[in-house]
Parts: structure tokens; C-alpha cells; sequence
């Protein structure tokens, strides 16, 4: 089982990275799933060259490849004109290019960075609609770190709830009401209501 998160951040260090590597961790924690990271501004000369050329280099053929076999995708973007970068936007265009079903079925965490908490609706505005229309499976909750939010109460809860909507989605077991995934329906003990009733009856 494996993990790949597609980060779009520019600077070094990104916290863009930082929230992707945190979401990573957490759901490697519930599913033990091998984790890879893919820089998008690393890609960047490769995908104007696949845009303008329908050809994908070497590298991003590779990275391509990665998203499309990954068990469970974390995509986190930093905010540009209260949308996701375009850099990011043209990596997933090449992928639908490339394969128009890579994403059909696979769950998806979403999460962006931002420098104000305004910019949020992202998730819900552009990110979770591009990757609807796309036939993903998105988790139910997607994470937004504004400046302020590093190293203040609620960005570890978030994650820690997002991550284990997406272990649930990637093992096939329900998430608990707290996100971390349940058990699995066959490991279950299943008593029979006449041996219920008898207990209840002492």
C-alpha cells in the first residue's frame, strides 16, 4: 500500500511540503503505507513541455505514473488568487491528458496553505470540485493551514481527522467518529440475538 503527495510549493522550506509530509505521516500511522513525495516545481519545465508538446519527460512520466498507481493521494497547494496555483492545476491537467480515468475511484485528501485564514473556501470552492470532476473519491474533510494556524490548537486535530478518513478510504474500514478507521466488517464477532437476549436476561 502506498501514499503519494503532490506538493506545490515554491519556496524551500514550504510549508506547503511541511502540511503534506504532516497529513502523510498521520495516515501512514493508521495504515503503515509506504509514503512519496512529488515536488511539482521540480516538474515545471517538464510540464510547459508536455503541454505545448503532449510528451512527457522522463520525470514526470515517472511522477505520473506514482499518482495514478498510488492506494491514496494527498494533494496540498499553496494559495494563489484565492484558488490553487496554476503550476498545480497544469500537473493534473497533463494527468488528465495523459489518462482521463487515472483518478476515477481514488480517495484524495485535500489541503492548502495560505498566509490568512479568508482564503479556506479554497478547499471547498476549487480544489474539492476539480478533483470531483476528475471521478476522485475526496475525504469528507480537507485542511487549511494559515500562517497563524502553525503551532496553534486545531491543525493537529484537523489532521489527525482528515488523515484517518483517508486510511479508512484506502483499508476499506469505516472511520470512528474521531476519523481514525474501525474495524474491518470480517473481524467483527457477530453474537446471535438469542445469546444477546440471554446475557441481557443473566
Amino acid at each position: 500500500m502506498n501514499i503519494v503527495v503532490v506538493s506545490a510549493g515554491l519556496s524551500v522550506p514550504s510549508s506547503t511540503r511541511l502540511l503534506g509530509d504532516r497529513l502523510a505521516a498521520a495516515t501512514a500511522a493508521h495504515t503503515g503505507a509506504d509514503v512519496r513525495v512529488i515536488e511539482v516545481r521540480d516538474l515545471a519545465v517538464d510540464i510547459a513541455h508536455n503541454l505545448t508538446s503532449g510528451f512527457p519527460g522522463p520525470a514526470l512520466a515517472k511522477a505520473l505514473d506514482a499518482v495514478a498507481g498510488a492506494d491514496g493521494l494527498i494533494v496540498v497547494t499553496p494559495v494563489f488568487s484565492a484558488s490553487y496555483s496554476g503550476l498545480f492545476k497544469s500537473f493534473f491537467d497533463v494527468l488528465g491528458a495523459r489518462d482521463k480515468d487515472a483518478l476515477a475511484g481514488k480517495p484524495v485528501l485535500v489541503a492548502a496553505t495560505g498566509g490568512t485564514a479568508r482564503h479556506s473556501m479554497v478547499l471547498d470552492h476549487a480544489l474539492r470540485p476539480l478533483f470531483s470532476y476528475l471521478r476522485a473519491v475526496v475525504v469528507p474533510t480537507g485542511v487549511y493551514a494559515a500562517s497563524e494556524d502553525w503551532g496553534a490548537e486545531g491543525l493537529p486535530e484537523r489532521i489527525e481527522r482528515a488523515a484517518g478518513e483517508l486510511a479508512a478510504l484506502m483499508t476499506g474500514r469505516p472511520a470512528r467518529r474521531d476519523g481514525a478507521p474501525g474495524r474491518a466488517a470480517d473481524d467483527l464477532t457477530v453474537v446471535p440475538f438469542e445469546e444477546q437476549l440471554a446475557r441481557l436476561r443473566g
